[in-house]
């Protein structure tokens, strides 16, 4: 047996929200905020959505006011 030590070669996830040149995310816009949530009610880390560290910023403190204001669980059990 031979085995094929290659690694995949993945590209480089592109943050969609320089893409729709988005300067600020309100924490009102439920919808766009609950694709950066999993099942549980965490917030999904920037290397899996591919935001750039701006965003992900934007999107965790409207994630958290959210939360605040009760519009957002913070769990979902």
């Amino acid at each position: 047996m031979v085995r094929d030590n290659r690694r995949r070669m993945r590209s480089k996830k592109k943050c969609r929200l320089c893409g729709s040149k988005t300067t600020y995310i309100d924490y009102k816009n439920l919808s766009l905020l609950r694709e950066y949530v999993t099942e549980k009610g965490k917030i999904i880390p920037k290397r899996i959505t591919g935001n750039c560290a701006k965003h992900q910023r934007m999107v965790k403190e409207a994630i958290q006011r959210a939360r605040f204001m009760a519009l957002l669980p913070y769990t979902k059990e």
